[in-house]
């Protein structure tokens, strides 16, 4: 459905992409692995349409985006910090792009998006008064009622740890199956990239180093990058954690 064919960007004369091709199906989830500053939010952002290519072309079921606005390429996205109105209501956070917008859900439809990510307890809340992991969910419900034709999500897990990254980890891939919704994600961390995607594109230094499946990843690393890379964050998680609980033991 989406076809991204030598896309080049340039900031002040340093090349930020350097012809990114990939191309990915109706309703799969991609993952852009990274480490910082490697290109990830600017590719994130030429999709969306924030920002235009220099070079090459962004096509969408046969249709040539490139140098379509972003308010009429029918894409949306759900920010890091959630970009939710702390003076709203869950609800009329939900609701509040619905405005005089002709192709989004109806009353029934945005009822079934609110029971499908389990909000119905909490509409009346204020966004205050939610935990990380229902603010994630009021931003995924505000962003399925406008019908995106892809969703993008940058860094949707960062904020959240352990039982809620996992249960948001399974809502995201439940969207991507239940409504064909192809669904693009930012993140630096290789674990989320791996246990959440259908294929993951691994980008440093703003080239690509790898694009595949998470068992092409593992198992045939293209480079001494990719390799050092996934296997370096995995150890560094995984050091967090033994730290993590031998704080717990220390003061228990």
């Amino acid at each position: 459905m989406l076809k991204l064919q030598n896309i080049s960007k340039q900031f002040d004369g340093k090349t930020v992409l350097d012809d990114i091709s990939f191309k990915i199906g109706s309703g799969e989830i991609m993952s852009l692995l990274g480490p910082s500053g490697s290109g990830k939010t600017t590719l994130l952002h030429l999709i969306l349409g924030l920002t235009g290519a220099d070079r090459g072309s962004i096509v969408f079921s046969e249709e040539d985006l490139t140098h379509v606005p972003m308010k009429k390429r029918g894409f949306n996205i759900v920010f890091q910090d959630y970009a939710l109105f702390p003076n709203l209501s869950a609800y009329d956070n939900i609701v509040y792009g619905l405005r005089n917008k002709k192709g989004t859900a109806s009353e029934q439809e945005v009822k079934e998006y609110i029971d499908f990510l389990e909000l119905t307890p909490h509409l009346n809340k204020r966004i205050g008064e939610l935990s990380g992991g229902q603010k994630q969910r009021v931003a995924l419900a505000r962003t399925l009622v406008t019908k995106p034709r892809i969703l993008l999500l940058d860094e949707p897990l960062s904020a959240l740890d352990g039982v809620i990254k996992e249960s948001i980890k399974q809502r995201i891939q439940s969207i991507a199956r239940e409504f064909k919704l192809t669904t693009i994600i930012v993140t630096h961390d290789p674990e989320e990239a791996l246990t959440l995607s259908d294929k993951i594109l691994i980008i440093n230094q703003g080239k690509i180093s790898q694009f595949g499946s998470p068992q092409q990843i593992i198992n045939q690393p293209d480079n001494e990058f990719v390799k050092q890379f996934i296997i370096k964050q995995l150890l560094i998680k995984r050091q967090n954690i033994y730290n993590l609980f031998g704080e717990m033991y220390a003061h228990a």
